[in-house]
């Protein structure tokens, strides 16, 4: 979002005595700010997307703005509503899922190597064929005896 503005630029601002004010204004689940300097006002991006931050706690958007060195601030709650709160997926199981695969790479590695490190002669791949052929037809023959 072009019309955004992110934590090191606002920073930067409030580092340069530039900011004039902040704005919190309450959304469906959470709460946004506006950043007033010099004829502009605009909204504070996250970090990842660049879309407007949204604060689930107020406590957490308070200790943000203290942190950049803004003490004070209006609030706007009129449209603040709690229960259109969204929670964020639980990554428990996606974290499961990458350890997996990575338990699983190593164990392919380890066996990759092993086979590598193995000091027995390789067997030609026409050889391994052949021999399998044989106990397939073995097995078939057999199938076909019961």
């Amino acid at each position: 979002m072009a019309d955004t503005i992110d934590h090191g630029t606002l920073s930067r601002l409030v580092e340069a005595g530039a900011v004039q004010g902040a704005h919190i204004i309450g959304q469906p689940g959470g709460w946004s700010i506006m950043v007033r300097y010099g004829a502009h006002e605009r909204p504070l991006a996250a970090q990842r997307s660049r879309n407007i931050r949204l604060f689930r706690r107020f406590e957490t958007l308070v200790s943000y703005l203290k942190g950049v060195g803004i003490a004070r601030f209006d609030v706007d709650a009129a449209s603040y509503d709690p229960a259109a709160a969204t929670r964020r997926p639980d990554r428990s199981a996606a974290m499961k899922r990458a350890n997996a695969a990575v338990a699983y790479d190593d164990w392919f590695r380890e066996r990759l190597q092993a086979s590598i490190d193995d000091p027995r002669p390789s067997i030609p791949h026409e050889q391994v064929k052949a021999k399998f052929a044989a106990k397939r037809e073995a097995l078939r023959q057999r199938i076909v005896a019961q």
